[in-house]
């Protein structure tokens, strides 16, 4: 039999870091990765054939766990009429009808095959329909790994932005405002002393890239009143939230605290491809036609709308869509993390954890963190003992203290008890 670290130095002869995304290498929590060869239901087994009960879920899209038959019925069909045509499909027509149909915001829709490429293509619209160039982000928010996108936060207000990645010159982010998540004042300073430049707020409302963190209905309620008053255009982020902390997204959840509340642009991915590379970016339809056959913006994709992956994504926001699917998963969420909580506190462990919908992330902190810099500041090296505790247990969390977490449809109750079973073992060993 391969073992796994047999496939990791393989890996690495010929892929930089062995992985072809680097969250994927285990640098963060040590140790060798696992190299999967096959998932069905809520698990996942190793080249060793170790089987683990799977949190990531592809990092998000697999909400109705691995294999679900009709959503392979679909794409097998699919894929017996084609892979790829370059040109026109009715299906592509269907997926944006059923995303417009969900998401009372967006009016119209561009597919594309991934959430970096929809964020920049966002970010480009953003500009041109404003005639704008400058932008705000916010610090653990992460958009794809598009130039402009990649900047860390420096000290202080409204810092201009340095990159994060070698490769990107600081010219490319020179317009590219950096901002603390949650922060009213650095958020109300920005509007007043730039907000005529400002051509969007891109943001993650519930941010999965510094593990689970919440934007505030008060920091979220002033963010649309300021857009709003300056001109400047609100893109939701939601590739990792949408269709997976409720039906109509993150932006639905806000609906219902904030009244009239909508973004101008949202950008999804992850769920709406079901597992395929596929992602979208969408709204008004006055913004949306300035995008090229019709106005100046160009965007281009050679598989955007592939008939293969909207099969995939159609079937799956169809399954999801039936009634009573949300408040199932989200019991069942809620049910893991109140279970991480008491297994924690009968080890003595400060942990805490929160959740939407099939999206959950836990904390080594006695309280739940507002943004990046709290983050960095909780046990990350209690996580990493766990993480591997959990691993060993056949329990496979996201390989970093900094990643949300994913319960799909296929997660028993049975699973939940082991998970929380595993962690209370886990815990107490330290």
């Amino acid at each position: 039999m391969t073992s796994n670290a047999d496939l990791f130095a393989r890996a690495q002869r010929v892929i930089p870091g062995g992985v072809n995304s680097p969250v994927r290498a285990f640098r963060a929590v040590g140790g060798t990765p696992r190299f999967i060869q096959r998932a069905q239901g809520a698990y996942i087994w190793d080249a060793e054939g170790s089987r683990y009960i799977d949190y990531i879920g592809s990092w998000g899209p697999m909400i109705l766990g691995h294999g679900h038959p009709a959503v392979l019925e679909a794409v097998q069909k699919a894929a017996v009429d084609g892979f790829s045509f370059g040109a026109p499909t009715e299906r592509e027509i269907e997926l944006a009808e059923a995303i417009i149909g969900l998401v009372p915001s967006v009016e119209q829709v561009r597919l594309v095959s991934s959430g970096t490429e929809a964020g920049m293509s966002a970010l480009r619209l953003a500009r041109g329909a404003t005639g704008r160039n400058k932008i705000i982000k916010f610090e653990g928010c992460y958009h794809g790994h598009a130039d402009a996108l990649l900047v860390k936060a420096g000290s202080g207000l409204a810092t201009f932005g340095f990159p994060t990645s070698a490769g990107v010159p600081e010219d490319v982010v020179k317009h590219t405002l950096v901002l603390e998540y949650n922060n009213l004042a650095q958020l109300e300073e920005a509007f007043a002393t730039q907000g005529s430049e400002i051509a969007c707020v891109m943001i993650e409302p519930i941010a999965g890239n510094m593990n689970f963190v919440r934007a505030s209905v008060p920091f979220m309620t002033r963010l649309r009143a300021l857009c709003t008053q300056h001109g400047a255009l609100l893109v939701f982020d939601e590739v990792m939230s949408g269709f997976r902390v409720a039906l109509g997204g993150a932006q639905s959840v806000y609906a219902k605290l904030i009244p009239g509340f909508e973004p101008d642009m949202s950008v999804f991915g992850k769920v709406i491809g079901g597992g395929m590379p596929l992602a979208a970016f969408g709204g008004k339809k006055d913004v949306m036609s300035q995008l090229a056959p019709l106005g100046p913006v160009y965007q281009a994709g050679t598989l955007s709308g592939n008939p293969v992956a909207t099969a995939c994504g159609l079937a799956t926001l169809q399954e999801i869509s039936k009634p009573g699917f949300f408040e199932a998963l989200s019991a069942q969420t809620q049910s893991l993390v109140r279970g991480l909580e008491a297994a924690a506190r009968d080890a003595g462990v400060a942990l805490v954890g929160d959740s939407e919908g099939g999206m959950f992330g836990f904390f080594f902190a006695s309280e739940l963190p507002q943004n990046y810099g709290v983050v960095m500041a909780t046990d990350k090296e209690r996580f990493n003992r766990f993480f591997h505790g959990m691993l060993d247990r056949g329990v496979y969390l996201a390989p970093a203290l900094y990643e949300a977490g994913f319960v799909s449809a296929a997660h028993t109750p049975a699973d939940i008890a082991a998970t929380v079973a595993a962690a209370g073992q886990a815990l107490a060993q330290g």
